[in-house]
């Protein structure tokens, strides 16, 4: 899978795309990860990606001249299909989740696109944006977190990023529920014991438990994920 991300700091995700699954995932070419500066696009000498909103207001918006030749040049350069997903990362999206995630997941390229400063012009979410994504109800600086975010969400469902298809399975909200809890050595620490059950060895009385414990800590913590 490609992932193509518009941004006015692309330094930002180096260091997260050097660590960990992600990185392994890119350097066994199960993911492909493409950083776009917008500022490239921008025409005048002094690369304005920036300017102030018409009708007064704190603060700059992104022009929409530099995201909208960069959308066009990389949709040709790397010769995107026209129904690829053009994501705007805004806090006036739909609001991201494991569902989306697996949606995202049955592409073959996602492109995203970093907003910064007090917004973007909105003829970039009117008449190029097809989708617009929030990773909760609050601001951030930027578009870049919620793209790593949703670049790692989605990474993770596919084939090949994860070492283990199990590992994926259980993780929370996979099957709408949160994970049930879990525990490694020593097995005592502290006096906090790990459940015996977990040291039985029954296999079939430790996947009943699991499920209870699943089940009551989505009722707790999560009750809205209940039907």
């Amino acid at each position: 899978m490609k992932f193509h991300v518009l941004t006015l700091f692309p330094n930002m995700f180096s260091s997260p795309l050097e660590e960990g699954i992600l990185a392994r995932a890119i350097k066994e070419n199960v993911i492909e990860i493409f950083v776009h500066n917008i500022r490239n696009y921008a025409n005048d000498p002094h690369r304005t990606v920036d300017d102030y909103p018409f009708g007064g207001g704190p603060g700059m918006l992104m022009k929409p001249e530099p995201i909208f030749e960069a959308v066009e040049d990389i949709s040709t350069t790397h010769t995107l299909d026209s129904k690829t997903p053009k994501i705007l990362m805004t806090p006036q999206g739909r609001t991201f989740n494991h569902d989306i995630a697996k949606e995202l997941s049955q592409n073959e390229e996602l492109m995203l696109i970093c907003g910064r400063y007090e917004g973007i012009d909105d003829r970039v979410r009117q008449h190029l944006a097809t989708d617009e994504i929030s990773v909760g109800d609050y601001v951030l600086s930027g578009g870049e977190l919620p793209a790593m975010t949703i670049i790692d969400a989605v990474s993770r469902l596919i084939p090949g990023t994860v070492g283990s298809k199990e590992s994926i399975e259980n993780d929370s909200f996979y099957e709408g529920k949160l994970q049930y809890p879990q525990f490694t050595r020593p097995v005592t620490y502290r006096g906090m014991q790990v459940p015996e059950i977990l040291l039985s060895g029954n296999h079939k009385e430790i996947r009943i438990w699991r499920e209870k414990q699943s089940d009551q800590r989505t009722l707790l913590q999560r009750p809205d994920l209940i039907d």
